[in-house]
Protein backbone atom coordinates (compact mmCIF):
# COMPACT_ATOMS: atom_id res chain seq x y z
CA UNK A 1 0.00 0.00 0.00
CA UNK A 2 1.24 3.41 -0.43
CA UNK A 3 0.81 5.43 2.79
CA UNK A 4 1.47 8.51 1.37
CA UNK A 5 -1.24 8.19 -1.56
CA UNK A 6 -4.00 6.57 0.98
CA UNK A 7 -2.89 9.73 3.64
CA UNK A 8 -3.90 12.00 0.27
CA UNK A 9 -6.85 10.11 -0.43
CA UNK A 10 -8.74 9.99 3.55
CA UNK A 11 -8.13 13.84 3.61
CA UNK A 12 -9.80 14.35 0.76
CA UNK A 13 -12.91 12.43 1.99
CA UNK A 14 -13.29 14.20 5.16
CA UNK A 15 -12.76 17.45 3.35
CA UNK A 16 -15.29 16.10 0.80
CA UNK A 17 -17.29 14.83 3.60
CA UNK A 18 -18.29 11.52 1.56
CA UNK A 19 -16.42 9.11 -1.14
CA UNK A 20 -18.00 10.64 -4.00
CA UNK A 21 -17.18 13.69 -3.02
CA UNK A 22 -13.62 12.70 -2.92
CA UNK A 23 -13.33 11.47 -6.39
CA UNK A 24 -12.86 14.49 -7.97
CA UNK A 25 -9.72 15.59 -5.88
CA UNK A 26 -8.45 12.20 -6.29
CA UNK A 27 -9.42 10.90 -9.82
CA UNK A 28 -10.30 7.54 -8.26
CA UNK A 29 -13.36 6.10 -8.67
CA UNK A 30 -15.56 5.55 -5.53
CA UNK A 31 -14.47 1.75 -4.82
CA UNK A 32 -11.09 2.54 -5.28
CA UNK A 33 -11.53 5.94 -2.80
CA UNK A 34 -13.46 3.06 -0.14
CA UNK A 35 -10.88 0.56 -0.43
CA UNK A 36 -7.12 2.72 0.01
CA UNK A 37 -9.31 4.11 3.16
CA UNK A 38 -10.30 0.70 4.19
CA UNK A 39 -6.66 -0.72 3.56
CA UNK A 40 -4.94 2.78 5.93
CA UNK A 41 -7.49 1.81 8.78
CA UNK A 42 -5.95 -2.08 8.59
CA UNK A 43 -2.58 -0.72 7.97
CA UNK A 44 -3.26 1.30 11.14
CA UNK A 45 -5.39 -1.65 13.04
CA UNK A 46 -7.86 1.40 13.98
CA UNK A 47 -11.27 2.89 12.79
CA UNK A 48 -10.24 6.45 11.42
CA UNK A 49 -14.48 7.03 10.15
CA UNK A 50 -17.71 6.13 11.36
CA UNK A 51 -19.55 5.25 7.98
CA UNK A 52 -23.62 5.25 8.12
CA UNK A 53 -26.02 5.28 4.97
CA UNK A 54 -26.48 8.92 5.52
CA UNK A 55 -23.08 10.14 6.47
CA UNK A 56 -19.47 10.08 7.30
CA UNK A 57 -17.82 11.17 10.26
CA UNK A 58 -14.08 11.02 12.00
CA UNK A 59 -13.45 8.88 15.34
CA UNK A 60 -11.61 10.41 18.01
CA UNK A 61 -8.33 8.61 15.95
CA UNK A 62 -9.22 9.78 13.23
CA UNK A 63 -9.50 13.29 13.58
CA UNK A 64 -6.50 13.16 15.24
CA UNK A 65 -4.87 11.40 12.64
CA UNK A 66 -6.21 13.86 9.97
CA UNK A 67 -4.59 16.85 11.98
CA UNK A 68 -1.36 15.11 11.36
CA UNK A 69 -2.06 14.00 8.02
CA UNK A 70 -2.55 17.74 6.88
CA UNK A 71 0.95 18.43 8.54
CA UNK A 72 2.32 15.62 7.18
CA UNK A 73 1.34 16.47 3.46
CA UNK A 74 1.75 20.33 3.96
CA UNK A 75 5.46 19.57 4.53
CA UNK A 76 6.06 17.57 1.62
CA UNK A 77 4.27 19.86 -0.42
CA UNK A 78 6.60 22.48 0.78
CA UNK A 79 9.29 19.99 0.07
CA UNK A 80 8.78 19.69 -3.20
CA UNK A 81 8.66 23.33 -4.19
CA UNK A 82 11.75 24.17 -2.66
CA UNK A 83 13.52 21.37 -4.62
CA UNK A 84 11.28 22.55 -7.64
CA UNK A 85 12.09 26.57 -6.49
CA UNK A 86 15.88 25.41 -6.78
CA UNK A 87 15.95 25.28 -10.84
CA UNK A 88 13.52 28.20 -11.24
CA UNK A 89 14.38 31.88 -11.07
CA UNK A 90 12.26 33.76 -9.24
CA UNK A 91 10.55 36.90 -10.72
CA UNK A 92 8.15 40.17 -10.22
CA UNK A 93 8.06 43.00 -7.68
CA UNK A 94 9.09 42.56 -3.92
CA UNK A 95 7.80 45.14 -1.87
CA UNK A 96 9.74 45.31 1.38
CA UNK A 97 8.98 47.16 4.35
CA UNK A 98 11.81 47.57 7.29
CA UNK A 99 12.61 50.29 10.25
CA UNK A 100 14.55 52.84 9.20
CA UNK A 101 17.49 52.89 11.12
CA UNK A 102 18.17 49.20 10.58
CA UNK A 103 17.24 49.32 6.88
CA UNK A 104 19.97 51.88 6.27
CA UNK A 105 22.76 50.03 8.72
CA UNK A 106 22.31 47.03 8.14
CA UNK A 107 19.74 46.01 4.93
CA UNK A 108 20.83 48.76 2.43
CA UNK A 109 24.26 46.89 1.25
CA UNK A 110 22.71 43.51 1.07
CA UNK A 111 19.63 44.66 -1.14
CA UNK A 112 22.42 45.04 -4.69
CA UNK A 113 23.55 41.00 -3.44
CA UNK A 114 20.28 40.22 -3.31
CA UNK A 115 19.67 41.67 -6.71
CA UNK A 116 22.43 40.51 -8.29
CA UNK A 117 21.28 37.06 -7.46
CA UNK A 118 17.37 37.35 -8.44
CA UNK A 119 18.14 39.67 -11.72
CA UNK A 120 14.54 39.10 -12.65
CA UNK A 121 13.05 40.46 -9.10
CA UNK A 122 12.80 44.42 -8.86
CA UNK A 123 12.43 45.46 -5.11
CA UNK A 124 10.54 48.27 -3.68
CA UNK A 125 12.09 49.15 -0.43
CA UNK A 126 9.74 51.07 1.98
CA UNK A 127 11.63 52.84 5.27
CA UNK A 128 9.40 53.75 7.92
CA UNK A 129 9.29 52.98 11.93
CA UNK A 130 5.60 53.07 11.56
CA UNK A 131 3.92 49.66 11.65
CA UNK A 132 2.70 48.70 8.57
CA UNK A 133 -0.13 46.85 7.48
CA UNK A 134 1.17 44.09 5.57
CA UNK A 135 -2.00 42.54 3.76
CA UNK A 136 -3.90 45.85 3.01
CA UNK A 137 -0.76 48.23 2.05
CA UNK A 138 0.46 45.72 -0.35
CA UNK A 139 3.44 44.51 1.65
CA UNK A 140 5.34 41.00 0.52
CA UNK A 141 7.18 40.97 3.78
CA UNK A 142 8.44 43.53 6.35
CA UNK A 143 11.14 43.53 9.14
CA UNK A 144 9.65 43.79 12.24
CA UNK A 145 11.94 44.57 15.97
CA UNK A 146 9.88 43.17 18.90
CA UNK A 147 9.56 41.19 21.43
CA UNK A 148 6.96 38.74 19.12
CA UNK A 149 5.83 39.31 15.66
CA UNK A 150 1.84 39.49 15.26
CA UNK A 151 0.74 35.80 15.97
CA UNK A 152 -1.99 36.29 12.93
CA UNK A 153 1.23 36.94 10.29
CA UNK A 154 4.34 34.05 9.96
CA UNK A 155 7.55 35.00 11.20
CA UNK A 156 10.95 33.71 10.87
CA UNK A 157 13.70 35.01 13.39
CA UNK A 158 16.83 36.36 11.67
CA UNK A 159 18.82 37.80 14.82
CA UNK A 160 18.58 39.70 18.00
CA UNK A 161 19.45 42.93 19.29
CA UNK A 162 19.46 44.28 22.73
CA UNK A 163 18.38 47.42 24.42
CA UNK A 164 21.82 49.67 25.69
CA UNK A 165 21.65 52.39 27.87
CA UNK A 166 24.26 54.62 27.31
CA UNK A 167 25.83 58.37 27.02
CA UNK A 168 28.94 59.73 25.87
CA UNK A 169 32.02 60.36 28.43
CA UNK A 170 31.68 64.56 28.67
CA UNK A 171 28.29 63.98 29.62
CA UNK A 172 29.08 61.97 32.51
CA UNK A 173 31.76 64.10 33.42
CA UNK A 174 29.41 66.93 33.71
CA UNK A 175 26.39 65.19 35.40
CA UNK A 176 27.68 62.05 37.06
CA UNK A 177 27.24 58.24 35.98
CA UNK A 178 24.13 56.46 37.78
CA UNK A 179 24.97 53.42 39.20
CA UNK A 180 21.02 52.41 39.62
CA UNK A 181 18.12 53.00 37.51
CA UNK A 182 16.28 55.22 39.95
CA UNK A 183 18.98 57.38 39.59
CA UNK A 184 18.07 58.35 35.85
CA UNK A 185 15.22 60.60 36.98
CA UNK A 186 17.90 63.26 37.81
CA UNK A 187 19.16 62.82 34.47
CA UNK A 188 18.61 64.22 30.74
CA UNK A 189 17.54 61.77 28.75
CA UNK A 190 16.66 61.23 25.05
CA UNK A 191 13.93 59.11 24.52
CA UNK A 192 12.75 57.02 21.59
CA UNK A 193 9.28 58.33 20.70
CA UNK A 194 7.70 54.67 19.66
CA UNK A 195 9.20 53.09 22.82
CA UNK A 196 6.13 51.09 23.65
CA UNK A 197 6.44 51.73 26.96
CA UNK A 198 6.93 55.41 26.73
CA UNK A 199 9.14 58.03 29.20
CA UNK A 200 8.82 54.72 32.02
CA UNK A 201 12.12 52.59 31.20
CA UNK A 202 12.24 48.96 32.94
CA UNK A 203 15.42 47.09 33.69
CA UNK A 204 15.40 43.63 35.11
CA UNK A 205 18.63 43.32 38.12
CA UNK A 206 19.37 40.82 40.47
CA UNK A 207 16.74 41.59 42.92
CA UNK A 208 13.82 41.77 40.05
CA UNK A 209 12.36 44.14 37.60
CA UNK A 210 13.37 47.67 38.43
CA UNK A 211 11.23 50.69 36.05
CA UNK A 212 11.79 54.48 36.36
CA UNK A 213 9.58 57.53 34.77
CA UNK A 214 12.40 59.35 33.07
CA UNK A 215 12.13 62.71 32.10
CA UNK A 216 13.54 63.49 28.32
CA UNK A 217 15.18 66.41 27.46
CA UNK A 218 14.71 65.36 23.28
CA UNK A 219 11.90 62.86 21.72
CA UNK A 220 12.52 61.99 17.96
CA UNK A 221 10.90 59.24 16.68
CA UNK A 222 14.05 58.61 14.92
CA UNK A 223 17.02 56.21 16.72
CA UNK A 224 20.02 58.18 14.59
CA UNK A 225 18.41 61.15 15.99
CA UNK A 226 18.40 59.69 19.19
CA UNK A 227 22.10 58.70 18.99
CA UNK A 228 23.21 62.03 17.33
CA UNK A 229 22.09 63.43 20.54
CA UNK A 230 23.40 61.54 22.65
CA UNK A 231 27.11 61.78 21.00
CA UNK A 232 26.28 65.76 21.15
CA UNK A 233 26.23 65.12 25.04
CA UNK A 234 22.90 65.90 25.51
CA UNK A 235 21.44 63.49 27.22
CA UNK A 236 21.24 59.74 28.07
CA UNK A 237 20.01 57.12 25.60
CA UNK A 238 18.31 53.61 25.31
CA UNK A 239 18.81 52.15 22.00
CA UNK A 240 19.35 48.94 20.34
CA UNK A 241 23.22 47.73 20.19
CA UNK A 242 22.63 47.55 16.62
CA UNK A 243 22.95 51.12 16.45
CA UNK A 244 25.20 52.00 18.98
CA UNK A 245 27.46 49.07 18.56
CA UNK A 246 30.08 50.95 16.45
CA UNK A 247 30.28 53.82 19.50
CA UNK A 248 30.44 51.59 22.37
CA UNK A 249 33.74 50.23 20.48
CA UNK A 250 35.41 53.71 19.65
CA UNK A 251 34.37 54.91 23.11
CA UNK A 252 32.19 57.69 22.18
CA UNK A 253 29.57 56.51 24.19
CA UNK A 254 29.84 54.53 27.61
CA UNK A 255 27.53 51.29 28.50
CA UNK A 256 25.72 51.68 31.65
CA UNK A 257 24.71 50.18 34.52
CA UNK A 258 25.15 46.32 32.32
CA UNK A 259 24.21 44.49 35.48
CA UNK A 260 20.48 46.12 34.89
CA UNK A 261 19.73 44.75 31.51
CA UNK A 262 16.89 46.21 29.46
CA UNK A 263 14.93 44.32 27.12
CA UNK A 264 16.12 42.03 24.54
CA UNK A 265 14.37 41.93 21.17
CA UNK A 266 13.58 39.83 18.13
CA UNK A 267 14.87 40.92 14.58
CA UNK A 268 11.72 39.30 12.61
CA UNK A 269 10.80 38.85 8.74
CA UNK A 270 7.25 38.69 8.77
CA UNK A 271 4.90 37.77 5.79
CA UNK A 272 1.37 36.64 5.20
CA UNK A 273 1.34 33.14 5.12
CA UNK A 274 2.96 30.11 4.60
CA UNK A 275 0.43 28.14 1.93
CA UNK A 276 1.90 28.90 -1.34
CA UNK A 277 4.49 31.07 -0.50
CA UNK A 278 5.70 32.90 -3.78
CA UNK A 279 9.20 31.64 -4.92
CA UNK A 280 10.40 35.60 -4.98
CA UNK A 281 9.34 36.00 -0.78
CA UNK A 282 11.08 32.82 -0.05
CA UNK A 283 14.25 32.95 -1.54
CA UNK A 284 14.31 36.66 -0.29
CA UNK A 285 13.70 35.25 3.43
CA UNK A 286 16.76 32.08 2.84
CA UNK A 287 18.69 35.00 1.59
CA UNK A 288 18.09 37.19 5.36
CA UNK A 289 18.65 34.13 7.31
CA UNK A 290 21.96 33.24 5.92
CA UNK A 291 23.03 37.45 5.52
CA UNK A 292 22.36 37.67 9.50
CA UNK A 293 23.74 34.75 10.25
CA UNK A 294 26.66 36.14 12.43
CA UNK A 295 25.39 40.20 12.59
CA UNK A 296 27.86 42.72 12.70
CA UNK A 297 26.74 43.75 16.28
CA UNK A 298 26.74 40.62 17.84
CA UNK A 299 30.70 39.85 16.31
Amino acid sequence: MDVLQAMKTFTAVVEAGSFVGAMDATALSKPAVSRQVSDLEAHLGTRLLQRTTRRLSLTSEGQAYYQRCKEVLQAVQEAEAEVASSTVQAQGRLRIGAPQTFGALHLAALWGRFAAQNPQVSLDIVLSDRVVDLVEEGYDLVIRIARLPDSSLVSRPLARTRMVLCASPRYLAQRGTPTHPHALAQHDVVSYTYWSSGDVWSFQGERGEVSVRTHSRIHANNGDTCRAAALADQGIVMQPDFLVYADLRSGALVELMPQFKAVELGIFAVYATRKQLPLKVRRLVDFLVEALQVPPWAA
